[in-house]
């Protein structure tokens, strides 16, 4: 399990009361990182399933999982996918099921878009409720109308706000760890090497950022297909020795600490977790136009749009950091629903109230 969709799942049920609300976990086979261990010991289960790809073998095998536990709610995380879950739900007659929008869509991903498009249309037959990360998210997937009939609920990828604190000994451990002085300005970003993310952009505009202020370094973390190829435009740019490559880590809430300012210049997002993380720790961040509006929550965060060249995202950046000061964000955050322990107790109290609700034929 990885990526900002797992996080979010992860992070309520590791915050909701599980003696009221337990989970099991369908996962298809090929997932990567699910931590087994973690959810185990939180009393929860792991059903490792086919791939939806191998459809007959994936709709046999959910159907008779569905029908051995007998579920009473379903909640789906798979943007278009979840037609492929919850129809089968609706089948075995499960009551309430949920499809979760965690995303939208960019013009440059055709092949993604061939197929999210093929199924958006059949997004609404099957759930019988509509959760968004946002409201951008939630209109994409299931259309504007159901948005202004409000029948999209907003579910905020909040996180555990004490844990993603700035905390000074932890960047000063960080930057020693990396070998990065006290006056280096270190520019972080989080994320999958992939299209979405808009890395070759990146290293564009932090490339313009180095030749303006040459004490500075550029962390990236994650994994993905495009790495190899970033690094290959890092070396033709001659800037190797001022970017740090750590791949996947575990403790990523430490590694914000290290950082300046983070950057994400997504082609697009639903509402991307590392931004919301980066702002619980005080961080300048520099988001893309391109991306859903919520995800702004502090002031001091400003949105950049992708029709700007590098040259002027380095100037604006650099500008911001001028006039930046590092504060704490705990109490405006919570304020803005993002802290997991208050979003956690209202997730579980509406799984509670439909679970008592329920009226089987109402829903099928």
């Amino acid at each position: 399990m990885d990526g900002g969709v797992e996080s979010v799942v992860m992070n309520y049920y590791r915050n909701i009361d599980r003696d009221k609300i337990q989970f099991h976990f369908l996962c298809d086979e090929d997932s990567t990182d699910i931590p087994y261990d973690e959810i185990e010991k939180l009393g929860g289960k792991v059903i490792v399933i086919p791939p939806y790809q191998k459809l007959f073998k994936y709709q046999k095998e959910l159907y008779k999982i569905f029908k051995e536990n007998n579920y009473k709610i379903v909640h789906s995380h798979i943007s278009t996918l979840s037609i492929f879950p919850l129809r089968i739900a609706k089948k075995a007659k499960i009551p309430v099921r949920i499809a979760h929008s965690h995303s939208t869509s960019n013009k440059k991903e055709l092949k993604r878009n061939l197929i999210k498009n093929m199924l958006r249309p059949f997004s609404k037959v099957y759930p019988t409720i509509f959760f968004g990360c946002s409201q951008l998210s939630g209109k994409w997937l299931f259309g504007k109308r159901a948005f202004l009939k409000n029948k999209i609920k907003i579910i905020n990828n909040a996180i555990d706000l004490e844990k993603f604190k700035f905390n000074k000994e932890i960047r000063n451990k960080i930057r020693e760890k990396l070998n990065i002085l006290e006056d280096t300005l270190l520019i972080g970003h989080i994320g999958r090497f992939v299209t979405q993310k808009n890395h070759e952009f990146l290293i564009d505009i932090f490339y313009e950022i180095h030749r303006i202020k040459q004490n500075s370094k550029l962390i990236l973390i994650g994994q993905g297909k495009l790495k190899e190829k970033i690094k290959q435009k890092i070396k033709e740019l001659g800037i190797e020795e001022y970017v740090i490559f750590t791949g996947q880590i575990n403790n990523v809430s430490d590694y914000y600490n290290a950082m300046d300012i983070f950057i994400l210049p997504s082609l697009y997002e639903g509402l991307p977790v590392v931004g919301i993380e980066a702002q619980a720790n005080g961080l300048l961040c520099e988001f893309s136009t391109d991306m859903t509006k919520e995800t702004k929550v502090l002031n001091t965060t400003r949105f950049i749009s992708l029709k700007e060249t590098p040259e002027n995202w380095a100037k604006i950046i650099l500008e911001d950091y001028k006039n930046f000061k590092r504060k704490d964000s705990f109490d405006e955050m919570t304020e803005n629903n993002f802290n997991i322990i208050k979003e956690a107790k209202k997730l579980e109290e509406y799984y509670i109230e439909k679970r008592k609700n329920i009226n089987e034929d109402s829903y099928n």
